[in-house]
């Protein structure tokens, strides 16, 4: 499948736009404005996600889900000379922050700042040199006391993130920062697009949904699960490419870019969706991997499974390199086939298919 022109375009645009756990609705407006034409109606929460619908008036009701929001910190404390120390807004990693360019979403817009770091020269080649923590990283924004910092706009409480953007990296490649997960969102809303244009006809309610606020415990997820009340949910994440230096097989599992999407066991995985998922990718012949997660996948994939008394929820994962850096890779072939894979998976989907074991 090759990416026409404008799903490059709405992808660069939303991958671009900044969507920080909990402040989701410039991505959210972003994605939304794209499947508007491939719906026939959009919802969304008093949290922010968004979600939208073919065949609204149907009862048996399916979902197929992302998660919205990047990982970014917060202004937590502005020293008398101006620096800014941060905590946390999901699972930042505070070892690549040293030296990377931020924009503060201040009261008064963006102001750019720096992640300071002391210069070799000054720290001790030894077992006592520094290492990057919460405690010791700050932002540098050019101002000299806590007064002029306040001037600018930047007050605690100020979401922060990096301004690293979209590119294609030797024509196999996507790289963005917060791929984890907008490449989710993207890959749904091409689903509906496909849905449109090969004007296929579903017997269930689809519920493209898109949800917040999953980098701080699915809680989007969570919320909307029981809006919905859907019979079942296929959630598409990313997981790691353990092909790379310094991750350890035998406990992070055998997956690679470019070999496929990654199809998910687990105990909230539900047997029926997942072997429905692996015969659709041996019958139309997608490639795809194996991955397995002992007492949770980590994704909103729980939030479905264990909402409105069990629904019977999937997980197709996309391998990516580097996660929660900004330089997270995904495999543009990997991309084309998990989107392949849930539109020919929903084609099978039947409203009287037997959900339970027994």
């Amino acid at each position: 499948m090759k990416f026409e022109k404008k799903s490059i375009k709405f992808l660069e645009q939303y991958l671009n736009t900044a969507s920080p756990t909990g402040y989701e609705h410039n991505g959210q407006k972003v994605w939304m404005d794209y499947i508007k034409p491939y719906v026939d109606k959009i919802e969304v929460d008093h949290y922010g996600t968004a979600y939208g619908i073919i065949n609204p008036e149907a009862d048996f009701k399916v979902v197929i889900e992302a998660h919205a929001d990047e990982i970014s910190w917060y202004v937590n404390y502005i020293t008398d000379d101006g620096l800014i120390y941060v905590i946390r807004n999901g699972g930042s990693d505070q070892t690549i922050a040293p030296s990377k360019v931020v924009n503060i979403h201040g009261e008064k817009g963006i102001i750019k700042g720096v992640f300071g770091w002391p210069a070799i020269h000054t720290r001790s080649a030894n077992a006592n040199e520094p290492v990057p923590k919460i405690e010791n990283i700050f932002i540098d924004c050019g101002a000299t006391t806590k007064k002029e910092v306040e001037e600018l706009g930047i007050f605690v409480g100020c979401m922060i993130t990096y301004p690293d953007e979209f590119f294609e990296l030797n024509d196999r490649y996507f790289v963005c920062r917060a791929l984890d997960n907008r490449i989710g969102g993207f890959m749904i809303a091409e689903v509906a697009r496909l849905l449109k244009e090969s004007k296929k006809k579903l017997p269930f309610g689809l519920y493209i949904t898109n949800s917040v606020q999953e980098e701080v415990g699915l809680y989007g997820a969570d919320m909307i699960a029981d809006t919905i009340k859907p019979n079942i949910a296929i959630v598409t994440d990313v997981t790691h490419d353990t092909t790379t230096p310094m991750i350890e097989k035998k406990k992070e599992g055998d997956q690679k870019c470019g070999d496929g999407p990654v199809v998910f066991f687990a105990p909230s995985v539900h047997h029926t969706i997942r072997e429905l998922i692996i015969d659709t990718a041996k019958t139309k012949e997608i490639p795809f991997q194996r991955a397995a997660a002992s007492r949770a996948t980590g994704t909103d994939t729980d939030a479905f499974a264990h909402s409105n008394g069990g629904v019977p929820s999937a997980l197709i994962s996309l391998p990516l390199r580097y996660m929660h850096t900004t330089v997270e890779m995904v495999s543009k072939e990997d991309v084309s086939n998990v989107i392949k894979l849930i539109y020919e998976t929903l084609q099978k989907i039947k409203p009287d298919m037997k959900l339970k074991y027994h």
